[in-house]
């Protein structure tokens, strides 16, 4: 082989390898993301792919509270094709479509359709972020909230504010998180300093405890089963109880720690772009509106 030919052969294998060992797949972010998080990660979790090849080289990053359809096409029209939600994809908290795919449910289809067309894959990461020291999620909302420093030393669901009304106080968390929906159960008069924090679904059984607990004026959480939490909430009021419960949404319950998440990869993934995508808050108010 002549010497120009030999060299030129050279480089091109040189790209190549370059070209090869730039070549970042799902598998190998989800890998970074396990040594990264400090945590030994259970074979017992939802924290798994749930669409998609982990194979898949990875031309962008999205994070996301929910990977709803819209969430999904906002993230591939930023070539993202990674993305990493914090709540389920397909309606069920494992996963579980199989029901709605024996009914060829449209709207499952839909969304399986537009994954498959764009080369997604969907990873969760649910778990394994809450058993982050701290936990992103709740250090992320507490933050935005503007309540670190009142914290209490030996709970991290319980903080003291300056004294204030269940009004006054609602009306803050609205401003500060940009809920268009909050809603609220108790009397806005009644005077609150001992607030009981609990993002997103935690179930009855975890946050009737916190509600009626006698050092919580109020609970703030993200969501619950009416007929559970509610109406115990409701009850209690009716009993005599000075109590307040704020009910925020799931969605901007917990949002603010996949935000937090995205800038978190950034520190150890540096070969493709990251993105943090809104989930919009799925309710509207006819005021509002």
């Amino acid at each position: 082989m002549k010497p120009r030919l030999c060299l030129l052969s050279s480089v091109l294998c040189l790209l190549g390898s370059v070209a090869y060992a730039a070549e970042l797949t799902a598998q190998q972010v989800i890998d970074r993301m396990k040594k990264e998080s400090g945590v030994t990660w259970s074979a017992a979790t939802v924290d798994t792919f749930k669409a998609g090849d982990p194979a898949t080289p990875v031309t962008g990053i999205a994070t996301c509270m929910m990977a709803t359809l819209d969430v999904l096409q906002r993230a591939a029209a930023q070539n993202c094709n990674l993305v990493i939600t914090h709540e389920p994809t397909f309606y069920d908290h494992f996963d579980v479509f199989a029901p709605l795919a024996a009914e060829n449910d449209a709207v499952l289809q839909a969304k399986r359709d537009f994954i498959k067309a764009h080369n997604l894959v969907i990873f969760r990461f649910h778990d394994h972020i809450h058993q982050m020291k701290p936990d992103m999620i709740t250090a992320a909302v507490t933050r935005e909230l503007g309540w670190k420093k009142f914290q209490s030393p030996d709970s991290i669901q319980k903080y003291v504010l300056p004294e204030t009304t269940l009004g006054e106080l609602a009306t803050s968390i609205q401003q500060r998180l940009g809920i268009k929906t909050l809603r609220v159960t108790g009397d806005p008069a009644t005077k609150v300093r001992r607030i009981g924090f609990a993002p997103g679904f935690g179930g009855f059984s975890n946050t009737r405890p916190l509600f009626q607990s006698p050092d919580v004026d109020v609970l703030v959480y993200g969501e619950a089963h009416e007929w559970e939490l509610i109406e115990y909430a409701v009850d209690a009021i009716a009993s005599g109880k000075k109590k307040g419960l704020i009910t925020l949404g799931h969605i901007p319950s917990e949002q603010a720690g996949m935000k937090d998440c995205a800038e978190w990869l950034k520190t150890f993934v540096s070969e493709v772009p990251i993105h943090f995508v809104v989930t919009p808050e799925p309710f509207w108010s006819p005021a509002a509106k």
